[in-house]
């Protein structure tokens, strides 16, 4: 994700646009002050999603569920289509 930087005084004059133009390019501003980032301005659904994936990376019992799941889907061995019905009684 590219992070693009916008003094505050621009931002200020621009903030009607800044929704369009989120949409538009993704991502996230920040916002500079002298220099140095003050604030970061996402869509709505940008923000979200990182509030899901914090909740998600919060939870233990999760996080292990999903380790789980990589390595046993990791270590399937591929089937052929034929060979699976086989097995199935398909």
């Amino acid at each position: 994700m590219m992070l693009s930087n916008i003094p505050i005084t621009e931002a200020r004059h621009e903030l009607t646009s800044l929704p369009e133009k989120l949409t538009q390019q993704g991502g996230a501003l920040a916002i500079t002050r002298r220099g140095k980032p003050v604030l970061a301005v996402m869509t709505w659904q940008h923000y979200e999603a990182i509030l899901e994936t914090i909740e998600i990376l919060g939870d233990a019992n999760l996080m292990a569920n999903l380790r789980q799941g990589i390595t046993e889907a990791k270590s399937v061995q591929e089937m052929d289509w034929e060979s699976a019905k086989r097995e199935l009684d398909l």
